[in-house]
């Protein structure tokens, strides 16, 4: 492929492989943007939008967005601070949530991250770690890695590591504990900022928004007595307002809104408890705010 050639297509890094590729590539999906990958290969075209989808090592996102090689990139936001490049945060897609945190072993006399100066500590974010170290006053020796840093202690070349921490299941069976957290993180979209297709980045960055806004809430529909009918208005306020319908049997009416996803359980307990019926909650694929 020439540069001539694609000058005109909008390219879109994503993750080439992992839990990560998986999400970048069902949100795309979602946001209508349709392509295929065929093989291993490195490049999709989108169906009917000027749109190349690359595929990349998730570490090297924010360095090709902050080169111009690739115009908008799906990656992690620790990466992208690890990176220290130059880049336009367009949105957080609300989905591969961690956090990192700074580690000693179980029976460690460490309890305060002051006592690392001059220790070794072994991470993958040096950069991060280093510049949180600082700001606290402390010079440590970095070992720096890019894979199993949990077993540094182990085998004698650290005292300490910096890594990204789930469930906290590995840290368990390595024996350490969380000394301090040093951030979380999620997965964000972010955007070269001398972009050469600024109009059509603006639509792709709306639709996934309209995506990451949908999965954070849902649409419920109930029928309340009339006589209750503010305090349905008080527990489902909706976005703006909720719609409020008539029903035939005038001591009735029905109300649909908009409800935070994570909330709609106890807010169907709380609409019961003032003699709301026939609850129904709808996901949303899509929404604009």
């Amino acid at each position: 492929m020439s540069d001539q050639q694609d000058d005109w297509l909008l390219r879109i890094g994503v993750p080439s492989k992992g839990r990560l590729a998986e999400l970048a590539a069902q949100l795309l999906a979602d946001a209508g943007l349709s392509f295929r990958r065929t093989d291993r290969s490195l490049f999709a075209r989108c169906k009917d939008m000027p749109i190349e989808v690359t595929f990349l090592r998730t570490d090297d996102i924010p360095v090709l967005v902050a080169e111009g090689a690739i115009g908008l990139g799906i990656t992690g936001a620790d990466l992208v601070a690890e990176s220290g490049a130059e880049l336009e945060h367009r949105l957080d897609l609300g989905v591969g949530s961690c956090r990192l945190a700074l580690c000693v072993p179980d029976d460690s006399t460490i309890e305060d991250p002051r006592q690392l100066a001059g220790r070794r500590v072994a991470t993958s974010f040096p950069r991060i770690t280093r510049d949180w170290l600082a700001k606290r006053g402390v010079e440590a020796h970095f070992v720096e890695l890019s894979g199993s840093v949990e077993v540094m202690i182990a085998l004698g070349v650290a005292d300490a590591i910096v890594d990204l921490v789930e469930t906290g299941s590995t840290l368990a069976a390595n024996r350490l504990r969380v000394l301090d957290e040093i951030g979380r993180y999620e997965t964000v979209l972010v955007q070269d900022p001398h972009i050469s297709h600024p109009d059509l980045a603006d639509r792709i960055v709306r639709r996934l928004e309209g995506i990451v806004i949908a999965r954070s809430w849902s649409l419920l529909e109930y029928n309340v007595p009339r006589a209750r009918l503010a305090d349905a208005e008080r527990i489902t306020p909706g976005f703006k307002s909720p719609t409020v319908m008539a029903l035939e049997d005038s001591a009735w009416c029905a109300i649909r809104a908009m409800v935070r996803r994570g909330e709609v359980h106890s807010v169907i307990e709380r609409l019961e408890a003032i003699g709301a019926v026939a609850m129904i909650e709808t996901r949303i694929a899509n929404c604009r705010l």
